[in-house]
């Protein structure tokens, strides 16, 4: 297994949709997932998963700035 702490984008994909997948408490979850997402350790996916509860935590807790997008017009309407 990998020891690399990157994670591309394909990879987090991987690792949301087997999350949502395999649904927290069942039965060798963490294997699974980090089976799913090949290539990564049970304890790095622990260590993204952890990444990722701090990254929800500071934005419902506002820690992190909305972005400011334009209202006025659509970029996407022709």
């Amino acid at each position: 297994m990998s020891s690399n702490s990157k994670w591309t984008a394909w990879e987090n994909k991987v690792f949301e949709d087997a999350l949502a997948s395999y649904g927290k408490g069942t039965a060798e979850w963490w294997q699974n997932v980090a089976e799913a997402v090949g290539g990564k350790s049970v304890e790095e996916v622990k260590r993204h998963y952890q990444k990722l509860v701090q990254d929800i935590n500071r934005i419902e807790t506002g820690k992190v700035p909305l972005p400011n997008y334009n209202t006025t017009t659509n970029p996407y309407k022709s």
